[in-house]
């Protein structure tokens, strides 16, 4: 049975139900947490009546400095979204870890940003180290992956696209909320992956909904081709990808043809100026709600509620 942890300004609990029960851990770090199992599973089965969760403030479970690293277009639908057809290459990408922010913490949105976009994704937490050239079957995945964790790959649609800069465009402090619960899997747990449902809202409207199943390349495989020419750590994050659903989508291929025969700073002036009629950016004032689990609350990653907020 998988293991809920939360973070607070005051240390590490483990969740059960409502309430929750604090670690008796020295643990600073979430790759501290992961080598100290014995006191999250002491916690575990406490007698103690523990504190109502929703009295806690939850940080997010993964601290850093650490290396945050994502799959690009790895959800069918996604890559349907983006007008992408055939198969499509397996592409990693780096984000600034000083992105990730807590469960709660509203997501700033710069000033120079007006085309905001979310992307819910399954985040794994690493629990051992993955050397290069590590060859990762299906079976080995709970000898590396300790838990799971939800995250938002945030992104600043005018700055990734017109500069091809993926790494600034979704690296802005508050671009990766993670939490609220680092759910730490049993063996048995990872065969229910697929099951996990990703769902998304923005103010209550649902705009993302997908099961693992729709994933192109699996955590095993990415871990395998990641491992090609990154080495992770434990309490490093590996976020896995976005289903479809994001505000942005690509142009009809009549609209793209055309695009590609104007100057690029007249095609993008073009295409931004027809995004701005897009009602799915966000706003400030939004509320972004996103949860995973399986259906029968076997694995229950809770749930994250971060409001939109524009920069002072």
């Amino acid at each position: 049975m998988s293991t809920n942890v939360l973070r607070t300004a005051d240390g590490w609990w483990v969740v059960r139900g409502d309430r929750a029960v604090p670690v008796e851990t020295k643990a600073v770090t979430t790759a501290e947490l992961l080598a100290d199992r014995a006191a999250v599973q002491e916690a575990a089965v406490s007698g103690e009546p523990g504190t109502p969760v929703a009295d806690l403030v939850a940080l997010s479970p993964v601290t850093t400095p650490c290396r945050v690293v994502a799959q690009m277009v790895n959800y069918r639908s996604h890559a349907r979204d983006s007008g992408f057809t055939g198969d499509i290459p397996p592409a990693f990408f780096r984000k600034a870890s000083g992105s990730v922010s807590g469960p709660g913490e509203a997501v700033v949105r710069p000033a120079h940003v007006k085309f905001l976009d979310y992307e819910i994704e399954l985040g794994l937490v690493m629990g051992a180290p993955l050397p290069i050239n590590t060859v990762v079957e299906e079976r080995d995945l709970p000898s590396y992956v300790a838990g799971l964790v939800i995250t938002n790959d945030i992104s600043a649609r005018e700055v990734q696209l017109t500069k091809t800069q993926f790494y600034e465009s979704k690296s802005y402090p508050t671009f990766t909320p993670t939490g609220p619960h680092l759910t730490l899997l049993e063996p048995a747990d990872f065969a229910r992956l697929l099951d996990l449902r990703l769902r998304l809202s923005v103010n209550g409207e649902l705009r993302q909904d997908r099961t693992l199943a729709d994933m192109i390349v699996r955590p095993a495989q990415a871990l395998t081709l990641l491992a090609r020419f990154q080495t992770l750590d434990a309490g490093d994050l590996l976020l896995t990808g976005t289903p479809g659903g994001t505000a942005l989508k690509a142009p009809p291929k009549a609209v793209e043809k055309i695009g590609s025969l104007l100057p690029p700073a007249v095609k993008w002036k073009a295409f931004f100026k027809s995004q701005a009629k897009n009602p799915h950016y966000l706003h400030t004032g939004d509320v972004i709600t996103a949860t995973i689990a399986t259906p029968d609350g076997h694995i229950d990653l809770g749930e994250q509620r971060t409001p939109v907020a524009a920069a002072n």
